[in-house]
C-alpha cells in the first residue's frame, strides 16, 4: 500500500525516527526468520512479521500504557484467549515463541474475520474486532481508507496504525 498516508510515514521513518527503526530492525533480525516460518505455516502475509516492529520495536519486554505486553503486545484477555499464561510467576506475552504463535492465530482469526482485508485486520490487531465492526456497522462503510479518512468512526491511533505497518514494511 502506497497512498498519502503511508507515504509521510515513511519520510518519517527515514527521518526523524530512522534511528528508532534501525533499532528495532537490528532487535528484530534474528526474529524474523521464525516469525516468517510460523507465518507461512499460517498462511499469514509475511510482511507482516513487521507488526512487532510498530507494537514494541521488537522489545519483548515492552509494556504500554494500557498495559499490553511483549513483542506483539497483547493485552491479558486477549493473550488468554490464545493460551498464553500469565500469574504471579511467569507472563508468556515475553515469551518469543509462544507469543509469536498466539500472534499467528489471532491475525489469522482477523484475516478470515474480514476476509483477507488485511487493513481491517491489522486496525483490528490495534484496537479490538469490536470496534472496528461496530464502526463498520455505523457508518456503513467497509474499506479501511476511506472509514479511517475522518475521526468520526475509528480512534486517532488506529487511523495512524495501518499506515505506520505499510511504512514499516
Amino acid at each position: 500500500v502506497a497512498n498519502d498516508k503511508v507515504l509521510s510515514y515513511v519520510e518519517l521513518f527515514q527521518g526523524n525516527l530512522r534511528n528508532f527503526l534501525a533499532d528495532g530492525l537490528r532487535r528484530g533480525a534474528p526474529y524474523l526468520p521464525h516469525i516468517k516460518d510460523v507465518f507461512r505455516a499460517n498462511d499469514i502475509p509475511l510482511d507482516l512479521a513487521y507488526v512487532p516492529l510498530i507494537e514494541s520495536g521488537f522489545k519483548s519486554t515492552a509494556l504500554s500504557r494500557a498495559k499490553a505486553k511483549g513483542m506483539w503486545q497483547f493485552q491479558l484477555p486477549t493473550a488468554k484467549d490464545y493460551g498464553l499464561r500469565f500469574d504471579w510467576f511467569v507472563d508468556e506475552r515475553s515469551d518469543f515463541e509462544k507469543s509469536t504463535l498466539a500472534a499467528a492465530k489471532h491475525l489469522k482469526m482477523l484475516g478470515n474475520m474480514f476476509k483477507g482485508d488485511w487493513n481491517l485486520a491489522l486496525a483490528s490487531y490495534n484496537v479490538g474486532q469490536g470496534k472496528v465492526l461496530r464502526a463498520m456497522t455505523r457508518s456503513k462503510i467497509t474499506d479501511y481508507w476511506a472509514l479511517s479518512a475522518t475521526s468520526k468512526w475509528l480512534p486517532r491511533d488506529t487511523r495512524e496504525y495501518v499506515p505506520m505497518i505499510w511504512a514499516a514494511i
